[in-house]
């Protein structure tokens, strides 16, 4: 039962900011589920979670097909390398950058306006800025998917920082467009750890079924939220996921 409500909340965080496996992950640990279990498990049962979410901004996405195809397939190329380096790589070789790209993350958030409108200025002297956004989103969402697939806390601070920064257009439907990377990255790096790892399937059931809940419910909550408070809500969740990452 606790885990369903792990979760629950990590299925409304997921859709509004990103960083629910700060809630699950601990949970599972908590539990006795070893930690890359923990980790395989959690990610496999938050796909649903995240396609829930993305069902409940769907309206802001009407107009965003050929921007979600393009920055789809950096999203779907990092999320499958994240998954292959958690299984290869011992999991200290993520810890200094791990916190290094959330703190940067957190700073671009909220500065991000005003990055933009240099970015846009510039842009727009070249002919203007494409719907997919200036030139490096494309990599940078496809390095936000590689750690995507590796752990995953936070990969939505980083997701809504690339996207506040380089694609213009406005922070609600940036909120849908990070949900349907997120699914992507989940997703793929999920058929990964199905296909050659060991999954908790009671632990992936529990908190797939809490996280569709929340998902409609963070759905629902991050849609009345205004910008400014939307872009602080998503800094505090960010700098929650550095401390405790640190700690």
């Amino acid at each position: 039962m606790l885990i369903a409500l792990a979760g629950v909340a990590a299925g409304t965080i997921n859709t509004v900011v990103g960083s629910g496996s700060l809630i699950t992950f601990p949970t599972l640990l908590a539990f006795g589920v070893p930690p890359v279990t923990a980790n395989i498990s959690n990610n496999v049962g938050l796909v649903l979670g995240n396609l829930s979410g993305v069902v409940g901004y769907r309206r802001e996405l009407v107009g965003q097909r050929n921007r979600i195809l393009r920055l789809g397939s950096a999203s779907l190329l990092g999320g499958v390398t994240g998954a292959f380096l958690l299984l290869w790589l011992p999991s200290s070789a993520f810890d200094t950058i791990v916190p290094a790209l959330i703190a940067l993350g957190v700073v671009l958030v909220l500065v991000g306006p005003r990055i933009q409108r240099s970015v846009a200025a510039r842009a727009a002297s070249r002919g203007g800025v494409p719907d997919h956004g200036v030139w490096w989103v494309w990599p940078a969402v496809a390095l936000a998917g590689v750690y995507g697939g590796y752990f995953g806390a936070a990969q939505g601070v980083l997701l809504m920082a690339i996207l506040g920064i380089g694609v213009i257009d406005g922070i609600q439907r940036h909120t849908a467009t990070k949900n349907v990377l997120a699914l992507v990255v989940n997703a793929v790096a999920a058929l990964v750890f199905i296909a050659v790892a060991d999954v908790d399937w009671t632990v992936a059931g529990l908190i797939a079924l809490g996280s569709v809940v929340g998902g409609q419910a963070g759905a629902g909550v991050g849609r009345r939220l205004p910008p400014v408070l939307l872009r602080a809500v998503i800094a505090t969740v960010g700098v929650v996921a550095l401390v405790a990452l640190l700690a």
